[in-house]
């Protein structure tokens, strides 16, 4: 008796369910066991799913589903948890799993609360899931009151629609009595791809679906199967399979290759929609009362219980008219003759190198060549010449030859047809661009005639031949001169190019060419630069005690001897940002410890900054982070409410851009230049506490620099100095007045700081500050980089190693002038300033 199986499994040697039932352990059979899970042939009880119910010995579901979220996880994790691989059910689920992919297209994320219309879909469906009890199916595909089996049919019906592909199979067994008996064997149903796809397209694929799930079921049912029938509802589908001999695009060709392998012709028939229990696994039925009350989905339609005579229509090939269908490729050939210009003209825009586009060309003259040989009168060498054809498949300088000839002569005939007309009987008119190069003829191409016949070089170069600007094979006769020269200039292409051809107007548009040749921008193209930008907010704050706002970085090294042996310690400079007064530190490591020694002695020393920018290096980003930890937990340790101990806000540049620190850069320069000509002066090599003091005297030196410029006339005051307002000393008197005897000291000394001060600032914005309103480079805007550009990002090392990247992001964009991006490369996200980028 045949019987189902587990998943895709059918078994056709047990008699009947009572020896199924002896197979069972005895100690099971004692017990309350009265469903079993069908599972791979193997007997194990499972919560939910397909079972076995042995005492009616038939083949239904119990279901338990869980309350999950309403969301698309919450959905997917319901339908994913039915285990149907027979897919009995494979209508109702269908209704989920449109559902889901509503929400797909809907844009809801995956945990997001479902409302509306579609939680009442999903409401309703999930009520009725728990109703899936009530299918129930015989286990055995042969009932117990028919006869010897005398055939065995597979019918496989396919449909698709808009939502849905579906695909039933059934079991057609007749007895010796011709008695008929249908079974449903597998169903499944699949949604469409969210890519918009045709109709017939869908209804194609839904076919190469049953034709593959039809093998795996001939393969698996170890029975003789007499024979397969395929039923589809779509004329265009049975059009295609028909059409043996017809070319379909890729899409179609591809599926029809798998039927065609798989099928015959004739064992593809057309049913009636109406007639096709495969369309409500296309559509989704929504309820199981429905599913219930549809019979054909579980039984069969009506037409396979009666004789074959009355449903078998062949479908005739010969009505099958495919004149007008999209899906069929054309026809028409591509040709390689001098009378067709347009073909030549794709042909030319389709390569993009001159050498291969002459190898393409050859390649057809070959075949040409080919053809006439076989073709050609005379039995006798025919089988030489195929011999000899079949045997030399390679190109010939002479083909090649062949080739370009054919190429120059077709390109002229589309650009110059007037001057060939004219050349042979009344000459070119001035009018003609050609007019001054004195053209001629020669073995039918057009070369320039010009006044170099007697010289002694070649023919090609003393007549190149003449080629219009306007045809892309002068851009590819251009761009392979131009490799040949090693991507030089336009002089070297030029010559190169001279020597053969002579292209119309050739020196406007070789630069329009050669501007666009990619590796000649990736290794020539200079880093992008943007006007110079406004002066930050901290650099133009006054009344402000000194090193308020303030800029850090390093410098160095320096070797300096300790013992019988060298260390290497480093400057680290802080300035002011508004007073430009600069101060300096010695550390003895790059590490993130010694950075915040060193910010710690300038806090001991000159107090706490509220605002400190530096460049982007991993020392200094360690220190702030460290130091803001450090504060925290002093703020909440320590303090306790007593006082509110502030953090230092510091700001860092973007990572390789040093020009945005050019205010303590040009002090480091300077500081150098102090340090390298006291250093001169020294005969022995200077040890920590020589380094140490040398930095306070620098620092000391360099306080006293003027800020604004000296003149000559003796009434004016001293140009203005860092050191006016650190030692409140230098070039100024106190306020005048009279003070009586109870002013003590430090009132009146607290009121002469008090107005040197003032006049510092006052002179700082009135002299200091108009200095600074002038640019001294990057003046104009440029063009800014968008978002998608190919840069080549400047690196250390040689140019021919630095990495390509596309822009993915514009950051700090200020005054409708982007200066940083950030960069995509081949394995990081990288954050540059357009000055240490290239445009490709």
């Amino acid at each position: 008796m045949l019987c189902k199986k587990g998943g895709f499994h059918l078994e056709k040697f047990v008699s009947n369910s009572k020896e199924v039932l002896n197979s069972i352990p005895e100690a099971e059979r004692a017990g309350d066991v009265k469903q079993w899970n069908l599972n791979g042939g193997t007997l194990t009880e499972r919560a939910l799913g397909v079972y076995w119910f042995v005492d009616e010995d038939v083949i239904g579901f119990k279901i338990s589903l869980k309350q999950q979220p309403l969301t698309r996880r919450g959905i997917l994790s319901t339908v994913s948890s039915i285990y149907d691989p027979l897919g009995i059910v494979s209508p109702f689920v269908m209704t989920a799993k449109i559902l889901l992919q509503q929400l797909c297209k809907s844009g809801i994320k995956w945990d997001d609360k479902i409302t509306g219309k579609l939680e009442k879909v999903w409401t309703a469906w999930f009520s009725q899931a728990k109703e899936l009890e009530s299918v129930k199916i015989p286990r055995c595909y042969k009932p117990r009151d028919m006869d010897r089996i005398v055939s065995c049919q597979l019918h496989v019906f396919a449909d698709a629609s808009e939502v849905g592909m579906g695909v039933v199979i059934y079991m057609r067994l007749t007895d010796d009595n011709s008695r008929i008996h249908c079974s449903f064997v597998l169903g499944k149903a699949r949604v469409t791809p969210l890519k918009a796809v045709t109709i017939p397209r869908l209804e194609l694929t839904a076919c190469t679906m049953a034709v593959k799930l039809s093998k795996v079921i001939a393969d698996q049912l170890e029975y003789s199967i007499d024979a397969i029938h395929f039923w589809t509802d779509s004329m265009s589908v049975l059009r295609y399979i028909a059409n043996t001999k017809t070319r379909f695009k890729t899409f179609v060709a591809n599926r029809l290759a798998v039927i065609h392998d798989a099928t015959t012709v004739n064992q593809w028939h057309y049913v009636r929609s109406e007639d096709n229990p495969a369309d409500c696994a296309s559509r989704g039925i929504p309820t199981v009362s429905k599913f219930l009350d549809y019979t054909p989905w579980l039984d069969g339609p009506e037409f396979l219980w009666k004789p074959e005579s009355t449903w078998i229509q062949p479908v005739d090939p010969g009505n099958l008219n495919l004149e007008n269908d999209k899906e069929v490729k054309s026809n028409l050939a591509m040709t390689l003759t001098l009378s067709s210009p347009k073909g030549l003209e794709r042909l030319i825009e389709y390569h993009s190198d001159w050498k291969r586009l002459k190898a393409s060309i050859g390649w057809f003259l070959k075949a040409k060549d080919n053809l006439k040989s076989r073709t050609s009168k005379g039995e006798e060498n025919r089988k030489e010449r195929s011999k000899n054809v079949s045997t030399n498949m390679c190109l010939t300088p002479n083909i090649l030859e062949r080739a370009e000839r054919s190429l120059v002569m077709s390109v002229q005939r589309l650009h110059f047809p007037k001057e060939l007309e004219d050349i042979n009987t009344k000459g070119v008119k001035k009018s003609s661009p050609l007019c001054k190069l004195d053209p001629f003829i020669h073995d039918g191409i057009l070369r320039v005639g010009g006044r170099l016949s007697n010289s002694e070089i070649s023919f090609d170069a003393k007549h190149p031949i003449i080629i219009p600007k306007e045809s892309k094979a002068a851009r590819l006769l251009v761009e392979d001169a131009h490799k040949s020269s090693g991507h030089m200039g336009k002089n070297a292409t030029l010559s190169i190019l001279r020597e053969r051809f002579w292209i119309v107007g050739a020196n406007s548009y070789l630069k329009s060419v050669i501007s666009k040749c990619a590796i000649c921008k990736r290794y020539q193209s200079p880093p992008m630069t943007q006007k110079m930008a406004n002066l930050p907010s901290e650099r133009l704050e006054p009344d402000e005690p000194p090193f308020t706002r303030v800029g850090m970085d390093y410098f160095g090294p320096f070797e300096l001897k300790r013992g019988r042996s060298s260390v290497k310690r480093y400057g680290v400079i802080f300035t002011c940002l508004n007073s430009r007064a600069l101060h300096l530190e010695v550390a003895f490591s790059l590490d993130t410890d010694s950075s915040i020694d060193a910010i710690r002695r300038f806090i001991a020393r000159r107090g706490k900054p509220k605002f400190l920018r530096s460049d982007n290096g991993t020392n200094l980003i360690g220190a702030e982070r460290e130091m803001r930890e450090s504060i925290q937990e002093w703020n909440t340790d320590h303090i306790q409410g007593h006082m509110r101990q502030l953090g230092i806000e510091w700001a860092f540049n973007p990572p390789a851009a040093s020009h945005f620190g050019g205010v303590w850069k040009r002090l480091i320069r300077s500081v150098r230049k102090v340090l390298f000509s006291v250093l001169h002066e020294q005969t022995n090599r200077l040890d920590d506490e020589g380094l140490i003091t040398l930095f306070c005297e620098v620092e000391a030196i360099l306080n006293g620099r003027p800020l604004t410029s000296v003149t000559d006339d003796p009434n004016d005051m001293r140009a203005l100095t860092p050191n006016h307002l650190l030692l409140l000393r230098p070039g100024e008197y106190f306020p005048p007045g009279v003070f009586v005897k109870t002013y003590n000291y430090v009132r009146r000394r607290w009121r002469q700081i008090q107005y040197l001060a003032n006049i510092f600032w006052t002179r700082w914005i009135k002299e200091y500050m108009p200095l600074l309103q002038t640019r001294q480079k990057w003046l104009q805007p440029k063009d800014n980089p968008k978002v998608g550009d190919i840069v080549l990002i400047v690196d250390n090392g040689p140019r021919n190693s630095w990495n390509l990247g596309r822009i993915i992001e514009i950051l700090n964009k200020k005054d409708d002038a982007v200066r940083v991006v950030k960069v995509k490369t081949g394995s990081s996200v990288l954050t540059r300033p357009i000055t240490k980028l290239c445009l490709v």
